[in-house]
This record gives C-alpha cells, structure tokens and sequence, in this order.
C-alpha cells in the first residue's frame, strides 16, 4: 500500500502523446530550474499497473528537489525521444536502444542511472524467444516462416537484440516471419501464450515471474527456446539544460534513494513496493553512456534501420 499516492492529476489514466503536453511545462523547461519536472516512460505493461508502480518514486523525487514531478506515459520510444529534445520531457525513462537514438539524433541528455532487480546487481537483463507450451519450435531457426510477436521497433529486447538473434540463427526477420508489433512485453508474452502468435520476444522478468504473479500466465504455460546476451539495463536520462545543482539533486535521488529499502524505510511506501516497473523491482544503479557500446555494437551488427531513426 502506498502511503504518499500522487494526485490524479499527476498521474494521467491514459497514455499520452508527450509531444503535446501542456505548455506551461514546456514553457519552464526552457529555463535551467523549471517549477515542475516531467518524468516520461514508456509501459512494459499496463499503463495503469505503471503508473501505480512509479508513485512512491515520484513521492520522493518531488520532496528531493522541491518541485513537482509530473509523471506521464508516452505512446511509444518516439514520443519520449521527441518530447526531451523538445524540452517537454526532463526526466526520461528509456529503453538501451531507444537512449542510442535519442544520443545519436541530438538529444542533449545525460544517463544517471539505471534499473536493476536486486540490489547490488549489475543493470542488465535478457531478451527471450519464447513459444506456447507443447510447440514443435525448438529454437530461432524454427521460428521462419512463423507469425512472430515483437514489441516495438525501438525496442532493445523486443525487437534490436531478437533480430541479431534471428539473423545468427539464419532468418531474415523481415521476410521471414510475419511481425507483429504487440506494443508492450506483456502484450507479446500474452499474445504467445495464448495463440495469437506463434512464437515472439518478451524480456527476461515479465516471462518469469511479472506475469505468473499477477495471474496471468501459468507456470509452464511459455517456453523459452532462446535468450540473448545480456543487455544494458534502461536507463534515466536527465535534460542538460537543467541547472547543475538540479542535476546533482536528481542525480543523488535516483543512485542513492531510488530503491525499495529507502522508499520503504522513508514511509514513501510499505509491504509490496517497487520503484519503478518490473524491470527494476529493487531500484536503480549509477551508469554513464559508455555503458550502452554493446547497443552501439549490436546496431552495427544489425544494420537496422531503428538504429538510425529517432
């Protein structure tokens, strides 16, 4: 139970289009010390099931730097990559790849921290090839000729590092399969398990525990035939425009305070609690740009075009 909830006006019950926030948050964001922040993610899941996860760490990012935070959840990786270059958004949650391109298409962020699901743990996780129970799809290679569920085209693990993937196993995932973009890793996951695909990607929490918890999936009911190398784990990007000393604050909030032992033993939140989606179950960890090259890598790999776009 959470015991600070941000008021409903904070946090939206519908995703939103940040390139059309309001303008009174994009007005402060010119300025280095704008009255309200506005955080913007992207849902692995359902966008309320987020929202409701986030609210003890908007809770304490608002009493570290005295302004409010204003949380949204973006449509999709191009809206938040459009809203921080546009000043709308000053607090990013970004998934590995889609912190390449926004770097690479001139957004002027800096990454302070990213997810982790235990503490001490290094901010990384895996993709999955998964496929329902009881299929005759042993591995990638089978997964030609089949209707493969993705997550989005900016997405690291639903979609850049699964393509590397098919692409060793000698399948060209644009004519090879028949892709479906479901829009969140729940979506594919689900859309798998119950025959809507015939195999797809999910990242690695969300096929073993995030879904089976919530009822959604039996244990047993998806297969996993494949997982990646381990990826960069998503990371916060802070606006450069914001003064240093806000910087510093936001910075100090997400390495030291972002986690479940300081929200829980500072009363932002009690029994269950996370800091942020399922991802990141425990919290955040320090990281700098250098740590995302192994995207940089595998885009070189690929030779997406999702690499380029942003």
């Amino acid at each position: 139970m959470f015991r600070h909830p941000v008021a409903a006006g904070v946090l939206a019950t519908a995703a939103l289009v940040l390139t059309a926030c309001g303008s009174s948050a994009a007005g402060d964001a010119q300025a280095g010390d704008p009255g309200t922040l506005v955080f913007a993610a992207v849902p692995s899941e359902n966008a309320q099931t987020m929202q409701s996860a986030y609210q003890p760490l908007i809770s304490m990012l608002e009493k570290e730097t005295g302004k409010k935070v204003e949380f949204q959840n973006a449509t999709d990786y191009a809206a938040v990559i459009e809203a921080q270059r546009s000043g709308k958004v000053q607090i990013a949650q970004y998934g590995p790849l889609s912190y390449v391109l926004a770097r690479n298409s001139g957004v002027e962020a800096t990454p302070i921290a990213a997810q982790v699901k235990t503490k001490g743990a290094q901010p990384g996780y895996q993709s999955y090839g998964i496929v329902p129970a009881g299929s005759p799809i042993k591995d990638l290679a089978g997964f030609k000729g089949k209707k493969v569920c993705f997550v989005d085209p900016n997405s690291t693990s639903g979609y850049l590092y699964p393509k590397a993937g098919l692409l060793d196993a000698g399948v060209n995932p644009e004519t090879d399969v028949t892709p479906v973009m479901a829009g969140a890793h729940d979506a594919s996951a689900l859309a798998v398990a119950s025959g809507q695909c015939d195999a797809g990607f999910a990242y690695d929490s969300i096929v073993d525990s995030a879904l089976i918890q919530k009822g959604q999936l039996k244990p047993g009911q998806l297969t996993t035939v494949w997982k990646s190398d381990i990826i960069a784990g998503s990371p916060v990007a802070i606006s450069d425009s914001l003064s240093e000393d806000l910087r510093n604050k936001i910075t100090e909030a997400f390495r030291a305070k972002a986690n479940v032992d300081y929200l829980n033993a500072n009363g932002f939140c009690s029994g269950t609690c996370k800091a942020a989606d399922d991802a990141g179950d425990w919290g955040y960890a320090g990281v700098d740009d250098k740590f995302y090259d192994g995207v940089r890598k595998v885009c070189e790999t690929t030779k997406d075009k999702q690499c380029t776009a942003a």
